[in-house]
């Protein structure tokens, strides 16, 4: 590794940020571009609350890397002396017999996780909050908890500013061009050169990129926060709770502890169209799944939301996010599709960019998100 090199980092949210703190911590000269600026609404992050977990649904093989990432979410606040992350728990529900159900045990027993199995008695003493049904099984995730998401990305910003990195807000990259042993990268201001460029760009991957050989599916994801009818969702040690089935949503009681935030899964959320032009406006019908989730499982909750909003997710098709170089063009690492579960891991990623721009190769278990075994023809 060259601590001369310079890197450019493009898109300073979730991923950027994170990154550019890891690459400054190295002492790399760090120049980031972004659209708006760290922390804003318009993208991927926002919301307020994020949910972090140790345990994970989709693929045990990601356990390894929320370690990774856990102490880095240590390390980010005691560097920045703010309170980014609160652990209260994370309640995992839904049919015993659902792959994503057995895909945490799975994850738990492997790596000896933290964890509580509630049965329905249980459950009902201690958060009477939730309602299972008498088929479904509930694990208490205790190494789990809450991410403030706008507060985090500024940190993460502000941290790698302190440590030497320079920060470009409200300059849109036009264009990334490789050239002999580098890349250009083009904005409305002029070009600049890099050894390398790492691309965290979030719903605008399309945009920049739009050569990529994966698809990656921008949709417009809707947040809505909800006020409880009693006082049993208060408290310090309100767990975050996901759903798996039959319809997947997920939950974070507000640190204020007013209201609870409630998001769905993707299928249930419509194309973003242009990422310039997101409709921010959600209409009455897009709220039934939400109301018909609070009268079934979360009746303590007024079904009248108090607050929307409207944000942006890139999918890829297997849900897995592409980490790597992009094909002929190894002095430019790209993060993007991370599928709705990236913020938790994002100081992980964001140590993983600075190992790929200035190593080409990471220690972290990422073999099975590798762009390198993911080209399609």
């Amino acid at each position: 590794m060259s601590a001369s090199k310079r890197v450019a980092v493009v898109g300073v949210g979730t991923m950027g940020s994170q990154a550019a703190w890891r690459l400054a911590a190295r002492g790399v000269e760090v120049v980031g571009y972004d659209r708006y600026a760290p922390g804003h609404d318009r993208g991927a992050a926002g919301g307020e609350t994020r949910i972090f977990r140790s345990a994970h649904f989709e693929d045990s093989r990601y356990v390894p890397l929320l370690k990774h990432a856990d102490a880095l979410w240590e390390q980010l606040q005691q560097e920045t002396g703010r309170e980014l992350r609160r652990l209260t728990g994370c309640l995992l529900m839904g049919p015993a017999d659902h792959h994503q159900m057995a895909t945490v045990l799975q994850s738990i027993a492997e790596h000896g996780l933290d964890h509580e199995v509630l049965d329905a008695e249980s459950l009902a003493e201690r958060l009477p909050q939730f309602r299972i049904e008498d088929a479904d099984s509930a694990v208490l995730d205790r190494r789990a908890g809450f991410i403030r998401p706008e507060l985090t990305i500024q940190a993460a910003a502000r941290r790698a500013e302190q440590l030497g990195a320079r920060i470009h807000r409200y300059a849109t990259v036009r264009e990334i061009v490789p050239v002999a042993n580098g890349v250009e990268i083009h904005t409305d201001s002029g070009s600049e050169r890099f050894d390398t460029a790492v691309v965290t760009v979030g719903p605008w991957v399309n945009d920049l990129l739009p050569d990529l050989p994966w698809e990656v599916d921008i949709r417009r994801l809707i947040s809505a926060w909800y006020v409880p009818t009693t006082d049993a969702w208060s408290g310090e040690d309100r767990p975050a709770f996901i759903r798996t089935a039959p319809t997947h949503c997920y939950g974070l009681p507000s640190p204020d502890g007013v209201s609870v935030k409630l998001g769905l899964s993707r299928a249930l959320h419509r194309p973003a169209g242009d990422p310039n032009q997101l409709d921010r406006t959600v209409q009455p019908e897009e709220l039934e799944a939400f109301t018909d989730l609070i009268g079934r499982y979360m009746p303590d909750l007024n079904p009248d939301p108090v607050r929307l909003s409207a944000y942006m997710e890139g999918y890829t098709e297997s849900s897995r996010p592409l980490v790597g170089p992009l094909p002929g063009a190894d002095n430019v690492v790209l993060l993007a599709g991370f599928s709705g579960h990236g913020f938790k891991l994002s100081p992980a990623f964001g140590d993983i960019a600075a190992d790929l721009a200035l190593d080409g190769a990471s220690p972290q278990p990422i073999d099975f998100l590798s762009t390198l075994d993911r080209a399609e023809a």
